[in-house]
């Protein structure tokens, strides 16, 4: 565990400030944003967009203690400054989440399948990408089954730079309350998942992907923050999932995004409107710019 106050200091930031909330957080400023925890807790804060960290926080004393591997890889990132280098061939792989007899999750409202609604908004997006400079090939321009290996080859076979899954999300369980935005990246080796949905995630496991630690999570960053500007910053957290097979199995920068629950009366109804779904890809164009 490090000590949030002695690594402030070691980098000559400004003082840790006890932010009286209930429960009470923890905050300190960097060159580029601030960033907030709150003891016990996995739900940080960089300004107002959720960041979930691998282990929550310690209070010892005055002093609030972050694991090593959060401080490695999502503070130390952070505080060094969002950005990306741009690959000189600028080629993104969007994949359009399901497809097929792999319809994914049913709108509530509507009942059209998630499926539609990926392919829809991946449809919309490429000529926005095109329009910003990247190159753009999709998994899926129709409604085919696709593996998530098949997926997987295809950015593999076109040498990718980047890769980014489109999908909606839903409780699965009739519950329509939760509601929001969730991106996903590989967790770095050590770290564990935000969530597992039964998976086995062993923490010491290794992928090609995690050599891109970094920019898995700068890319999901930045996808996210825009994102919650056009849906009325419902924030659920940029996460990390191991078992989601369309990040580790890759050998490039890869992103999840689950762009509201299908399972959700509000969200749903929104999801199915097109001009909600072209917002939804022009913040994907805008955060890639």
């Amino acid at each position: 565990m490090i000590s949030l106050n002695q690594w402030a200091a070691q980098k000559q930031l400004g003082a840790v400030r006890l932010r009286p909330l209930h429960p009470p957080a923890y905050s300190v400023p960097t060159r580029f944003g601030v960033f907030t925890v709150r003891p016990n807790s996995l739900s940080a804060f960089w300004g107002q967009v959720e960041v979930r960290l691998g282990f929550p926080p310690e209070l010892a004393g005055d002093q609030i203690y972050l694991h090593t591997l959060d401080v490695q890889k999502i503070l130390e990132p952070l505080a060094n400054g969002e950005s990306v280098a741009l690959p000189a061939t600028r080629l993104v792989v969007v994949d359009p989440g399901h497809g097929g007899t792999h319809t994914g999750t049913r709108n509530i409202v509507t009942g059209r399948y998630e499926k539609d609604y990926t392919l829809d908004w991946a449809l919309r997006l490429a000529p926005l990408l095109r329009q910003t400079g990247w190159r753009v090939l999709l998994t899926r321009t129709n409604d085919v089954t696709l593996s998530l290996a098949d997926r997987v080859a295809f950015a593999e076979a076109h040498h990718a730079d980047l890769f980014l899954s489109l999908h909606f999300n839903s409780t699965g369980s009739g519950n329509g309350l939760p509601a929001g935005l969730e991106t996903y990246y590989l967790p770095p080796v050590g770290m564990p998942s935000s969530i597992t949905r039964g998976y086995a995630d062993d923490l010491h496991a290794s992928f090609p992907n995690n050599a891109y630690d970094t920019q898995n999570f700068y890319y999901a960053l930045r996808l996210h923050t825009a994102l919650l500007t056009v849906n009325g910053g419902k924030d659920r957290g940029v996460r990390r999932a191991r078992f989601l097979n369309v990040l580790s199995g890759q050998q490039r920068p890869a992103v999840l995004i689950e762009g509201g629950y299908l399972s959700n009366p509000t969200e749903a109804r929104q999801i199915a409107d097109p001009a909600y779904r072209q917002k939804l890809a022009l913040a994907v164009a805008q955060a890639l710019e």
